[in-house]
């Protein structure tokens, strides 16, 4: 597993066994020569791909970095897979749509995205799937886990603890999925061999100041969250207003509220 480090890989770590981790720090996807080498010598049968630069607003002003590791990445290691008879599983996300459209977006929908981020995803897709049969993309949007500070769960209930206003914005709408979800549900298409795009999300879908509340209120907090306008925080990147997604190919993950509540179960 490439890119091991974060809130997907973490939770595929522990499914899979610490043996199927790898760090960036030990391999970067970037560097084509020890990808080809790592494949060759663990001769995997699935290869999951987790690595990514998800800074979204830095990503405006870092362009190559992104591209560099979201879009030409996964060519390579889609690429080295075919060499070596693996199957490529690579995660993707709602920033590929712009956010116009009134229904969650379904696999069929064509792509329009907003940002660099969103355009170097996009493009990781595409490269990766052109390698041949092998390769599955998996989008997904929002997702939130427990490794420490890294989730916006997280960071509110941090927040909150340490008495500072919140301010969320309310009209931006996601499907807010739980890494341990999508973890096992990655590893359940990977094992049944799917292909192509398949959206893999919580059901329901949720503006980001009604997850605040829902990790508040499920991590036995009280404290008030002012909704907001987009507009009212202006960011580098701009952001799909509808984020959500939907499948024709699989089905939903557990609801998101459900899913809160196991997270904060587990923090």
């Amino acid at each position: 597993m490439l890119g091991a480090g974060g809130q997907l890989g973490t939770e595929l770590v522990r499914l899979l066994g610490p043996e199927s981790a790898v760090p960036h720090a030990e391999v970067s996807i970037t560097d084509a020569g020890a990808v080809e080498a790592l494949i060759a010598s663990r001769a995997p049968e699935v290869v999951f791909n987790c690595a990514a630069y998800n800074l979204v607003d830095r990503a405006e002003s870092e362009s190559d970095a992104a591209y560099a590791i979201n879009a030409d990445g996964p060519r390579t290691a889609a690429s080295s897979c075919r060499r070596h008879g693996a199957w490529f599983v690579h995660f993707s996300t709602n920033f590929v749509f712009d956010g116009e459209g009134a229904e969650p977006y379904i696999e069929s929908d064509a792509p329009a995205p907003l940002s660099v981020y969103g355009s170097s995803k996009l493009a990781g897709e595409e490269n990766a799937l052109e390698e041949g049969a092998h390769v599955l993309v998996v989008r997904t949007g929002a997702v939130f886990g427990t490794t420490t500070g890294r989730s916006f769960p997280e960071r509110i209930v941090e927040l909150a603890r340490a008495g500072e206003r919140l301010r969320v914005v309310s009209d931006q709408t996601v499907n807010p999925t739980y890494a341990r979800d999508l973890a096992a549900a990655a590893f359940d298409l990977a094992g049944r061999r799917f292909a192509g795009v398949v959206h893999a999300v919580a059901d329901g879908c949720a503006g980001w100041d009604e997850l605040a509340r829902a990790a508040l209120a499920e991590s036995g907090l009280e404290a008030e969250v002012e909704s907001i306008a987009t507009d009212a925080f202006p960011t580098p990147a701009r952001r799909p207003r509808n984020g959500c997604l939907a499948s024709i190919r699989y089905q939903s993950l557990r609801h998101w509220k459900d899913a809160v509540e196991d997270w904060a179960r587990n923090l």
